[in-house]
């Protein structure tokens, strides 16, 4: 007995100075810690596939935090909702010798709404714990098992989580009972990895050692688009009481249809003829839809809400029209259904919108692919794409959110991916006129009109809404580089038909030109520099992408004071690349004592191996300097 004590108390000193030893921080690999934040020394999910209806996983994370910066990736946090059951939670925190310091159980969690802050209805729940740490570097270990009837919605797995986190081990196992519960997986990026993949009946496992973490660069392409990972989903699923087969996205659409849009484009009579009243002597649908849309704009307003299918089902139409809010879904759903009532095809479309373009993935149809619901109006052999939650971007003009890629068109007959509108290169246009004196005493005065269209119109049209104090601030912000700016008037025009933008600017600045002696310095280009200059990289690592091109003409009337001459101008410019062109003239006429400043900055969308950055940078470069690039006049008489 008194031996059988020994052992096992050897047994459990060893074990735990064992732990405490893969726990500390100095063990860390060298080549996990550069370019990290933060080193994931365990990231491990299994998941077990009982039914289309039951699934349950358990996650364990194992996280060494070395800075501040790296805290992100030690986040223990879990979504719940009333399919989805938390079973156990609870984390451990150790210092850098790997020593606990802190266990935190289920009743330490914090039990929140997942609202977002705008959000009316929500039915999503959170557990999470903030912890605070009191040194660098320290260890967290997360782990959580979680039972739920949707399988609709399967995790994913990224092997990397993020910039500047490296992985010392991944792993990420499914096991299904039938075969029909097989998944489908869809492997990303997983060349250049050490990530081994183990497939047998009714089991599959992936699992990387030592991915190295990935240094964010300027102008790369998203994260999210490079990332090694995995897109996994069931053929038969169920998700929020709904059975569903799918094969492809023309299966997914007619399920999205048939399921959570059925019943849901019913209006009461009375709305009904109140559309009905609205495009009353109108013909064409087109202009029937601009009425509608116009009508929901001035009469709705959006306000997330997530609520029945876990934000994926819209609120009736019904219930939409008597409190006059709603969500993407919502709004979208009610707008198809007021364009219903006056006989206008329109179809309920999911997109993943943002700034950053994402395609939804041809050959994988899943749930997971789209955060936003927009409308499709078919009219003559294209579609007219609206934002339904905008109050104030005119029809058909969606702008950077969901612009240029690839989204799901939900039909009765199903599903289709269509890409929505592109705004390119020179469509996005931007013509800056100005006509501005320069002072003897190094002041500048005079009248600015700015005209935009496509995304530049996107980025300025919303001016008008504004206060003036903010109309005033963000002509500073915009200008910066002139100092002591004074904004003495202005005046906008919103082209909503032709989607066009003006703005007339009335601005003077003190001290804008320097003054040395009987010299007058001051750079021509005052009210559209290009000062950008991209960070340098001695071993780029990441393609260059430019995800939007633009065209900036500028035309400047500039006057010099009376008894002054020009000295010195700056030569002319044209430089020509794979990137875009630039050109800059500046002309002098004696006889108005007048310079004319004309330039042009053509930028092109397009994606180029790495090797072109350094070309990209000194592009960039030569614009910056020759838009600073200054004049200098002189007292005549001298």
């Amino acid at each position: 007995m008194r031996l059988l004590l020994v052992f096992t108390t050897l047994f459990l000193v060893y074990f735990c100075s064992a732990q405490e030893r893969d726990y500390q921080a100095f063990l860390l690999d060298k080549d996990l810690v550069e370019n990290a934040n933060a080193v994931v020394r365990l990231d491990e999910m299994r998941i077990h596939l009982e039914a289309r209806n039951k699934m349950v996983y358990t996650v364990r994370q194992v996280v060494t935090v070395l800075n501040k910066l790296g805290n992100r990736y030690a986040n223990p946090r879990v979504f719940y909702d009333g399919d989805k059951k938390i079973k156990h939670i609870e984390a451990y925190v150790y210092n850098k010798m790997g020593k606990e310091i802190e266990h935190i159980k289920k009743r330490d969690f914090s039990d929140i709404s997942a609202a977002d802050g705008i959000s009316l209805y929500i039915d999503d729940r959170l557990l999470t714990y903030s912890y605070t740490p009191v040194q660098y570097p320290y260890t967290m270990e997360f782990s959580y098992e979680v039972e739920t009837s949707d399988t609709g919605l399967f995790p994913p797995w990224y092997f990397l989580s993020g910039y500047l986190a490296s992985v010392e081990r991944s792993h990420y196992e499914i096991t299904y009972a039938t075969n029909d519960l097989k998944p489908i997986i869809k492997e990303h990026n997983l060349g250049g990895f050490s990530i081994e993949k183990e497939e047998r009946a009714g089991r599959i496992v992936y699992t990387g050692h030592k991915l190295p973490a990935v240094k964010s660069e300027a102008h790369s392409p998203d994260y999210g688009s490079l990332a090694p990972k995995l897109s996994v989903r069931l053929t038969h699923f169920h998700y929020k009481g709904f059975d569903g087969d799918v094969d492809d996205w023309n299966q997914l659409g007619s399920w999205v249809n048939n399921s959570l849009l059925k019943g849901r484009t019913e209006l009461s009579e009375a709305t009904k003829n109140l559309a009905r009243n609205l495009v009353k002597g109108i013909e064409d649908d087109l202009e029937k839809a601009k009425v509608i849309y116009k009508y929901v704009q001035n009469n709705t307003r959006y306000i997330s809400v997530q609520i029945g299918i876990g934000g994926f089902r819209p609120i009736s139409a019904i219930e939409v029209d008597r409190v006059k809010y709603g969500d993407c879904k919502g709004l979208s759903n009610y707008t198809k259904a007021l364009l219903e009532a006056v006989n206008v095809e329109s179809y309920y479309t999911v997109v993943e919108a943002g700034s950053r373009k994402v395609d939804f993935k041809e050959d994988f149809a899943d749930l997971r692919q789209g955060n936003h619901v927009i409308l499709a109006i078919p009219y003559k052999d294209r579609y007219y794409w609206i934002d339904c939650t905008s109050q104030i971007h005119p029809f058909g003009f969606v702008g950077d959110f969901t612009d240029d890629r690839k989204v799901l068109v939900v039909k009765p007959e199903g599903g289709e991916l269509v890409s929505t509108v592109a705004y390119n290169n020179e469509q996005n246009h931007q013509l800056t006129r100005a006509q501005f004196n320069v002072l003897e005493n190094g002041e500048i005065s005079g009248e600015v009109t700015i005209t935009t269209k496509g995304i530049q119109y996107d980025n300025r049209f919303s001016l008008e809404e504004k206060s003036v104090d903010n109309i005033s601030k963000h002509y500073k912000d915009y200008w910066g580089e002139v100092n002591n700016l004074n904004v003495h008037g202005y005046k906008f025009d919103n082209d909503r038909e032709e989607i066009l933008f003006t703005e007339v600017v009335e601005v003077s600045a003190k001290n804008y030109a320097s003054l040395s002696g009987e010299r007058v310095l001051f750079a021509p280009n005052a009210f559209n520099k290009s000062t950008y200059v991209p960070q340098r990289y001695r071993n780029r690592k990441l393609p260059l992408e430019i995800q939007r091109g633009f065209l900036d003409e500028d035309i400047f009337e500039i006057t010099i004071p009376n008894g002054y001459k020009v000295e010195a101008l700056p030569d002319n410019v044209s430089l020509e690349t794979r990137f875009g062109t630039y050109t800059m003239e500046l002309d002098y006429d004696s006889e108005t004592n007048a310079l004319t400043y004309k330039r042009s900055f053509f930028l092109k969308k397009g994606t180029h191996p790495k090797e072109e950055y350094t070309n990209y940078r000194n592009f960039r470069k030569k614009i910056a300097s020759a838009d600073k690039a200054q004049a200098v006049i002189i007292k005549a008489d001298l």
